[in-house]
């Protein structure tokens, strides 16, 4: 079945991917901040395996730390954008009202702006570092998570089970937590898998506008700014952070639409 090859295929990548940024954090072939200028712009060999960059060091060694600080990165951001937009979109779908209504036109009104210019801007306001890319980049995309859980919670609390909890007598709260957010897992499940996608390209944007982790911490953004004054003499430089954000983000699309066609059969594209 399709979906068992796009979760073959896509659970692959992302283990290499994790596997990577794990490695990273324990060992890489050289110092990735080390300047050797007498080893600068090295094509890939057998002791550089994707070559050396312009200050002299190892490309390999930069792609996976690289690796590590664009899924800590993720990561965190996800966390923060499901757990705060599922406590939005749950207050704001089950209490309904004028509740729903102030919250909701908060939320329209981030959501009109897109989520990399929405993190631009915070960017600039709080500074670029690790900490602010993810906090901005958490609250770019709080909005999403917060309508599609919004719009899953409503059509959850007009079922038959919640009607009888309230009548033997459970509170609002107890129904929410132990009947109406448990059945909204699967969507914010599907959405959270994309949005670590979303996320991990933002990241290289902003560190490719200098807006990222700042330099000489590698990310692929950055690797891939770097690269572009030799982009005709050591082609490696942007072939290679540019191959690894492509793959890793082939690997998330796919293991999405796989988990999206086991949690719902009926977008199941066949």
């Amino acid at each position: 079945m399709k979906w068992r090859v796009n979760t073959m295929i896509g659970g692959v990548l992302i283990a290499l991917l994790l596997g990577t940024a794990v490695t990273a954090a324990f060992w890489t072939p050289f110092d990735p901040l080390r300047i050797n200028l007498k080893a600068r712009l090295q094509a890939p060999s057998a002791l550089h395996w994707f070559g050396t960059d312009e200050f002299g060091r190892d490309v390999l060694s930069r792609l996976m730390t690289g690796a590590a600080a664009s899924v800590v990165v993720a990561l965190a951001t996800v966390l923060i954008a499901v757990s705060i937009g599922v406590l939005v979109g749950g207050v704001a779908g089950y209490l309904r009202g004028w509740t729903d209504r102030v919250i909701m036109a908060v939320n329209d009104a981030l959501l009109a702006f897109p989520g990399i210019l929405l993190a631009l801007a915070v960017m600039i306001v709080i500074g670029a570092n690790k900490s602010g890319l993810v906090l901005a980049l958490g609250l770019a995309y709080i909005p999403s998570v917060a309508r599609v859980v919004r719009g899953t919670v409503l059509s959850i609390r007009e079922k038959e089970y919640i009607e009888a909890s309230r009548v033997i007598g459970n509170s609002e709260l107890y129904s929410m937590l132990r009947h109406v957010l448990p059945n909204a897992i699967a969507p914010v499940a599907v959405l959270a898998t994309s949005m670590f996608g979303w996320v991990l390209l933002a990241e290289s944007a902003l560190s490719f506008l200098g807006l990222g982790v700042p330099p000489p911490a590698p990310t692929w953004g950055n690797m891939l700014a770097a690269s572009r004054p030799y982009m005709e003499t050591a082609a490696w430089l942007s072939i290679a952070p540019g191959l690894c954000i492509a793959l890793t983000l082939l690997g998330i699309n796919l293991l999405g639409d796989s988990l999206r066609d086991r949690l719902d059969p009926r977008m199941a594209h066949g």
